[in-house]
């Protein structure tokens, strides 16, 4: 075990409690409203992240279904090659199944499955691949590598430059993925400006259905996020592999700060998040990060919130 020293915030705000033996490989706590840096540790070290992948590919989908008029009932048909190398299928999902769009999203974010993350991205890039331009890289690719085009796009824009995805799941492969805590709290912040998202990483448990031939199935999905409901704690996503180990992250909110100064009031939205790659106990861990992260939080608030630094 390493003892972590708590980050000393640029404007000389001390934090008293005594910091907790943590052993994940990376953390960091960040202000979600504008970045601010509370606490970190090896924020840019390249690591594997696992299904935390998910986040990715579910806003991915999100954004393409948005500038498609925000259907996410359309039927996506789950395809055979959803099944190599994922290694285990929890649903029970099989070749040919049908599934709306949010029915995968919830799949793919509460209990992490990766034939349904596969599923989503197989649907999305064929809709994608007609709008490549024609050109024998394309001509090879398929609409899974058209899917995992765009994650790499959406990291580019968040500037998430340390991350590279290789696929929709996160599952480690000949080649690795990899991330940073700093790039996967850039992606959760965005994330968790959509109220959709918000919506699906915030359920204990929730029920889709699926078609097998003329069949309707129904499985009751439970969230991998143990924390969830705890402390104010509202998301977000978990991940494990072999070689990224247990990552979390966790998004927590308390009331707005309200301040009303004559005539004009000001609110001030309060959420955090938290980030755990690379550990021996993510839920442990994410706790107390969480709980050290408010009161670093009331620190920098009570100094008015300065940003001299770099998000």
């Amino acid at each position: 075990m390493r003892l972590r020293p708590v980050l000393a915030l640029s404007f000389a705000v001390f934090f008293a409690a005594s910091p907790a033996l943590l052993a994940a490989e990376a953390s960091i706590t960040i202000d979600a409203q504008t970045g601010y840096i509370l606490e970190k540790f090896q924020p840019d070290k390249k690591r594997q992240i696992g299904s935390v992948t998910k986040i990715a590919t579910a806003m991915v989908v999100i954004d393409w279904a948005s500038k498609q008029g925000g259907d996410l009932t359309q039927v996506a048909v789950v395809p055979p090659t959803a099944f190599a190398g994922t290694g285990e299928n929890n649903i029970g999902l099989q070749p040919g199944d049908t599934a709306t769009l949010r029915d995968l999203l919830c799949a793919a974010l509460i209990q992490s499955d990766n034939i349904a993350a596969y599923t989503l991205a197989d649907h999305v890039g064929r809709a994608l691949h007609g709008q490549m331009p024609v050109n024998s890289e394309s001509a090879r690719a398929t609409p899974v590598d058209d899917f995992v085009r765009q994650m790499n796009a959406l990291a580019k824009h968040l500037g998430m430059e340390r991350t590279r995805f290789l696929n929709p799941s996160g599952i480690d492969g000949k080649e690795k993925p990899f991330s940073t805590a700093m790039d996967v709290a850039r992606l959760t912040k965005y994330a968790m400006n959509n109220a959709g998202f918000r919506f699906y990483v915030s359920q204990k448990e929730r029920e889709i259905e699926f078609g097998r031939g003329s069949g309707r199935m129904r499985y009751l999905l439970r969230n991998t996020n143990e924390l969830l409901g705890r402390d104010a704690i509202d998301g977000v996503k978990t991940g494990r592999t072999m070689k990224a180990g247990d990552c979390l992250v966790l998004s927590a909110a308390r009331p707005s700060e309200v301040v009303q100064q004559g005539a004009t009031t000001t609110v001030t939205p309060r959420r955090l998040i938290v980030v755990v790659l690379g550990s021996n106990d993510r839920f442990g861990e994410g706790a107390a990060l969480l709980n050290r992260g408010w009161s670093l939080y009331d620190s920098w608030a009570a100094a008015g919130r300065p940003m001299n630094q770099k998000e």
